[in-house]
């Protein structure tokens, strides 16, 4: 433990924690332990302990897994993305962390960006209104709070993140840590208008893009990060660099590490910070404010009267109350594309009390799969990853015993030898995946899963539920197979704001925060252009008598 002792900051990457399935009191245990190595220094000073909670406590065996940022984007519900700010904050400060590093307040503008799912939408107008999660996290400030300083109610709200600043979903062809293209204006009216809004919250940290600005990487970039952030938007909380961010800044001088860690220290990073005093390198005013920064922030969260955590806050993970909510957002992002082969039959809402029904689909029984990236490790992972209701759990439970359930997740031809079934449900999309591992310049539904919906909808009237963290393809032959298409996002550990919507106890409300392409072809394609031809364009959604939702 010694080597903690004189350590400001630790951070979980994600998966990265106690042990495999490891509880929120094992994750307190841990922290506090590294805590009480930090208050036994010589100055005693706390750290601060942070964590990727970007949709739930997501690295928390048992914690409520939220919908995805671009899901919360689909309900335009601001209300809603406070509450799960307020939801998150208790099952992370639970754990015994502070920290939290989300909300992610891009503005995706091509989905063939590997991080997609983890923006609210391409409208800069939609991720205005959803920084709301904010103030969810860290308390709202009292009217008359100082303007750009940092912020926190109490010890259950836990320290915010505004990131990645700035333009990071910007980036020309979706490439994710690549170069966003735009003019100053551009820049500051698409991708930096929501940090004025998190600013005015007073959201206590800012995490630096690893993109690039017109060439120039963000980490190194003194205007973006002094000049306008700091000085002319007047953030007084401290800027944190992004994951190995440093390693990744170009040396000019082709020689050490020193020099990138000097390039960024000098830009505005106040966190990520080694000693370069001495040399010159790095003015020791600069020292003086990152350290100030710093020290604001631990005392405004409260770590100097309260370092270790509050186990008092344990019951409230994975909660019943928690977990409502999240079943909320779920039935709330739902969007509904297709409703019928002929408008004026809808199809949806389905009879649960039909004689048979048909589940199929990799995704129909796949928890991982539901809740995507960012989920009990870094990249997500297929299975049973934690506790949740998928898709199929939620129909069994949604139809009773009255109604006969058959489950192939690959049905072939004999499947449907002798059968009657009533109609089909089949949940296909794409396998959990983040950042450079998610970017994918042609979007086609993984594991054959447009082959699957069209093989099924030849033979039985068929609703397809794309689980997806972005637009896909769809060709305009499967359109026209099925009976209705229902564009759920990665909506989590519930499942079951799914069938309270597909079987009509709830309406859909969602609107696309996305423009759904035709082909690929067309990207970057936005609302406004001239050239605007989408397959659905942004805001569009169905009721379930076919009417379309309005903004």
């Amino acid at each position: 433990m010694d080597k903690y002792m004189s350590c400001g900051s630790i951070l979980s990457a994600g998966g990265s924690g106690p042990f495999e399935k490891a509880l929120s009191s094992d994750w307190a245990d841990m922290v506090d332990g590294f805590q009480k190595a930090a208050l036994e220094s010589r100055l005693g000073i706390p750290l601060i302990y942070g964590i990727d909670a970007v949709h739930g406590n997501n690295s928390v065996y048992g914690a409520t897994i939220f919908p995805h940022n671009i899901s919360l984007g689909a309900t335009r519900d601001t209300d809603l993305a406070y509450k799960i700010g307020v939801a998150t904050a208790l099952e992370v400060r639970a754990s015994g962390i502070p920290y939290n590093f989300a909300p992610c307040i891009g503005v995706c503008r091509d989905p063939r960006w590997g991080r997609c799912y983890e923006c609210y939408g391409e409208d800069t107008e939609i991720v205005r209104k959803m920084t709301t999660i904010v103030s969810g996290l860290q308390g709202q400030p009292p009217e008359g709070h100082p303007k750009g300083y940092p912020f926190l109610a109490g010890r259950d709200k836990v320290v915010a993140c505004a990131k990645h600043f700035v333009g990071d979903g910007g980036t020309d062809k979706g490439i994710n840590e690549g170069n966003t293209l735009a003019s100053y204006d551009d820049l500051e009216r698409i991708h930096m208008a929501a940090y004025l809004d998190c600013i005015s919250q007073g959201v206590c940290t800012v995490m630096a893009s690893f993109s690039s600005w017109n060439g120039t990487k963000m980490h190194s970039h003194h205007f973006l990060l002094t000049q306008i952030l700091k000085d002319k938007l007047g953030f007084k909380g401290f800027v944190i660099s992004d994951w190995q961010a440093l390693d990744k800044l170009s040396d000019p001088h082709g020689s050490n590490y020193r020099n990138c860690i000097s390039s960024a220290v000098n830009a505005g990073i106040d966190m990520d910070i080694l000693n370069l005093v001495e040399s010159g390198e790095i003015p020791m005013a600069r020292i003086d404010d990152a350290v100030e920064r710093i020290l604001r922030v631990k005392f405004v969260a409260g770590l100097f009267e309260y370092p270790m955590a509050d186990k008092s806050l344990l019951d409230t993970v994975g909660c019943k109350m928690h977990r409502e909510l999240a079943r909320e957002a779920v039935r709330k992002s739902l969007v509904l594309l297709k409703n019928g082969k002929d408008p004026k039959k809808p199809f949806l809402p389905l009879d649960r009390n039909c004689k048979k029904i048909l589940v199929a689909g990799t995704h129909a029984d796949d928890l991982g799969y539901q809740c995507g990236g960012w989920t009990f490790n870094w990249s997500g992972t297929s299975g049973r990853i934690t506790i949740g209701t998928t898709i199929l759990d939620a129909i069994k439970e949604a139809v009773g015993d009255k109604t006969e359930l058959i489950y192939e997740q690959n049905p072939s031809p004999d499947t449907f030898t002798g059968q009657d079934f009533s109609f089909a449900v089949v949940a296909v999309g794409e396998s959990p995946y983040v950042e450079d591992g998610g970017g994918d310049p042609e979007l086609i539904i993984p594991f054959n899963g447009a082959e699957l919906i069209s093989s099924v909808a030849e033979r039985v009237p068929t609703l397809a539920i794309l689980i997806s963290g972005r637009p896909v393809t769809l060709k305009p032959e499967l359109l026209e197979k099925i009976d209705g298409l229902i564009a759920a996002w990665l909506p989590g550990s519930e499942g079951g704001g799914i069938t309270d919507v597909i079987f009509g106890d709830h309406e859909f409300q969602g609107r696309l925060p996305v423009t759904w392409f035709k082909s690929v072809e067309q990207l970057p394609m936005h609302v406004g252009e001239d050239s605007y031809d989408p397959l659905f364009p942004l805001g569009f959604g169905l009721r379930s008598n076919n009417k379309r939702l309005s903004d």
